[in-house]
């Protein structure tokens, strides 16, 4: 049972929380009341703007219809306006433009090309448009003018800014090649950047809208001239410096030449004159004779002009190739890109035809030369075709993309050079073999024969073009091997083809020295030829090119000299077997001798003397040029002489074979020596 006055606490607590929940719902009561009043006045207020809203939609919409139609109407009339406008100006293209037509476009390009625009477009409306109306006929004569003016401006500027490349512009170039700050330097500018812009702007004009490829024909003719001028004034250039001083030379480049040029040296190929300094340097130390000749021209009076001839057409070569290369990056700015090709081909032929036509005209020289043996002439091709087989990568680079017959040029001219090189090899080596014995042309000193130094001279030159010549004499072989012959290869050819010169010309000598009369003097020619090959071999180097396929050529050499040594000396035999121990009477101290005996003496000291004195009259006119050589054969032969004749004086001197002693002995030890002393010297 609950207390009673827990439940009367816990009814007042209920009654409280009744009255508060109804005031609670009362006040939610009235206030929904509220809400209901505002939602019907909210509604009431939308319903009167929504029917504001459409009485002034119904009557604005047609107001805006209205001004939409106007404004087009409006934007039509412009659009039609503009139309006119635009249609009118193609009428007024021809007066507006022909007065700057007819001035043309030097110094205003760019606005010559806008008229020219302009009376395009107008020739483009009256096509389509108007194709019978007389304005089409006169914006089209407009047009034409225009762009003979613009063929006319390009033809003008390429005339007159193409200038011929100076020599000595062109030798600063070349020098490029081995000297880089050189290169760096130096600058090919064919035409100044305004002009050349101005050209760049006409050519793309005229393929694009003149439709006229004659200006590229143009271009090629005014380069083409100038390239070849630019070569021909090397060559005169060259001719006209060694004329005045003997050596072309290019000034220091225009960035470093400052106020006072300086002379550079063109850098000369190996030619001839390298082994006529060496022959000189022989005759200087009496290894030359200058006496004999042979039925070849001989190489120290070759003209200097070859030289220059050839220094010449190496540098137009090498020319050839920087300039082309030059005008070939000109072009690609002006010439359209499926143009280039075919336009520098034309471009480059004048020029290269030149160099072909001076290269065959040499082949031509060198065969000529051959049949008249002048070897001289033929050896200026060995300088030239090395340069060109040297350069003959550069060249395949620069006529890239030409015609096959423009390619072509340059190999069937190296194939020329090399064959007519190799005719020139065996006929050089022909000739040494097949000079005749001619009397009158032997050296009467015995010394060297002009047979041999020109040999020698000739083989030198091959030390300077080993490749070349061997190239040549490979070119020649019908062996698979040979089509794809090694430096190896044509190295054992040219040392086999040497070992042949020699060898004919060994024969040869042989031949000749049977002309002499006198053995001795034979061994001395002989002696005298042999000794200058092998020393002229040892000191140019030849010997070791010649030791590639004959081991044993220097050891050779020196047994055929000592072997003629020995030979000349048997002819003083005469004048010592008078004195030597062999058939001579036995002298007994205090015998007397019998008249047979003092006879016997007598005519062994005449013998001696007579033969002593006829040997030295007739071998003081003999020449031994080398001092060395001449030194060692008179101190042998004095030795010999001087002990023998030593001897027999010490035993028969003294013994008393005649009243006058003074007529039989004539000559002292020692005198005998000085006068073998002078044997070989005609000065003396």
């Amino acid at each position: 049972m609950i207390p009673p006055q827990e439940a009367s606490a816990r009814r007042r607590e209920i009654e409280d929380k009744l009255k508060k929940e109804e005031e609670t719902l009362s006040f939610i009561r009235d206030s929904l009341e509220k809400s209901d009043q505002l939602t019907k006045n909210m509604v009431s207020i939308l319903s009167s703007f929504e029917s504001r809203l459409m009485k002034l939609e119904n009557s604005i919409i047609p107001v805006h219809k209205q001004t939409e139609n106007l404004q087009r109407l409006q934007d039509n009339v412009e659009k039609t306006l503009s139309c006119l406008d635009h249609v009118i100006s193609y009428y007024h293209v021809a007066s507006d433009t022909e007065k700057i037509i007819r001035e043309g476009p030097t110094g205003r390009l760019e606005e010559y090309l806008g008229s020219m625009a302009k009376i395009q477009k107008a020739v483009e409306y009256f096509q389509d448009n108007s194709p019978d109306s007389p304005e089409l006929n006169k914006v089209k004569l407009l047009f034409e003018r225009g762009k003979e003016s613009l063929e006319s401006e390009f033809r003008s500027l390429m005339t007159r800014h193409s200038k011929v490349v100076s020599p000595v512009f062109i030798l600063d170039l070349i020098s490029g090649y081995d000297d880089l700050e050189v290169q760096e330097d130096v600058t090919l500018e064919h035409l100044p950047d305004s002009v050349l812009k101005d050209v760049i702007r006409i050519s793309r004009w005229l393929v694009e809208y003149g439709r006229n490829q004659d200006f590229m024909n143009v271009y090629y003719q005014i380069r083409s001239s100038q390239l070849d001028r630019s070569i021909k004034g090397l060559k005169e250039h060259f001719r006209k410096s060694s004329s005045s001083s003997g050596v072309p030379y290019s000034p220091a480049i225009p960035n470093k030449r400052k106020d006072t040029p300086t002379k550079k040296p063109v850098k000369r190929p190996g030619t001839i004159r390298k082994a006529q300094n060496l022959l000189k340097q022989y005759s200087q130390h009496g290894l030359d004779g200058k006496k004999g000749g042979s039925n070849l021209i001989p190489l120290e009076g070759r003209d200097d002009m070859l030289d220059v001839e050839t220094d010449a057409y190496i540098h137009c070569v090498s020319a050839f190739v920087k300039l082309a290369q030059s005008e070939y990056q000109l072009l690609t700015d002006i010439i359209p890109e499926h143009h280039q090709k075919k336009t520098f081909d034309s471009l480059i032929q004048d020029a290269l035809d030149g160099l072909m036509l001076e290269g065959e005209n040499i082949v031509s020289a060198a065969r000529k030369a051959i049949i008249r043996h002048d070897f001289t002439t033929v050896l200026t091709i060995f300088p030239i075709l090395r340069h060109l087989k040297q350069t003959k990568p550069e060249f395949d680079q620069v006529l890239q993309g030409t015609a096959a017959s423009t390619k072509n040029k340059l190999p069937s001219l190296i194939t020329s050079m090399e064959t007519i090189g190799a005719k020139a090899l065996e006929d050089f080596a022909d000739n040494i073999k097949n000079d005749p014995d001619k009397e009158y042309n032997m050296p009467k000193d015995g010394t060297v024969h002009e047979l041999t130094s020109n040999a020698i001279l000739f083989l030198q030159q091959l030390l300077d073009f080993q490749e070349t010549a061997g190239a040549m004499l490979a070119s020649q072989e019908t062996s698979s091997s040979a089509t794809s012959y090694s430096s190896e290869f044509s190295k054992r050819l040219l040392s086999t083809y040497i070992c042949k010169v020699l060898g004919n010309l060994q024969l040869n000598l042989l031949s000749k020295s049977k002309v002499y009369e006198d053995p001795a003097l034979s061994a001395i020619f002989l002696h005298n030829n042999y000794n200058y090959i092998l020393k002229s071999l040892e000191k140019s180097e030849l010997i070791l090119l010649v030791a590639v396929t004959q081991k044993t050529a220097e050891r050779s050499y020196r047994e055929h000299i000592e072997q003629q040594i020995q030979t000349y000396q048997r002819s003083w035999l005469k004048v010592t077997d008078y004195i030597t121990e062999k058939n001579l009477p036995v002298v007994q101290p205090g015998v007397k001798l019998r008249d047979k005996e003092r006879q016997i003496i007598k005519e062994r000291f005449k013998g001696f003397n007579d033969g002593l004195e006829e040997l030295c009259k007739i071998q003081k006119a003999w020449a031994i040029p080398d001092t060395e050589q001449r030194d060692k054969i008179r101190q042998a032969q004095k030795t010999i002489v001087k002990e023998t004749y030593g001897s027999f004086l010490h035993r028969y001197g003294s013994v008393p074979f005649t009243k006058n002693p003074e007529k039989y002995i004539k000559y002292r030890v020692e005198q005998v020596g000085d006068m073998i002393d002078r044997l070989f010297d005609t000065s003396a």
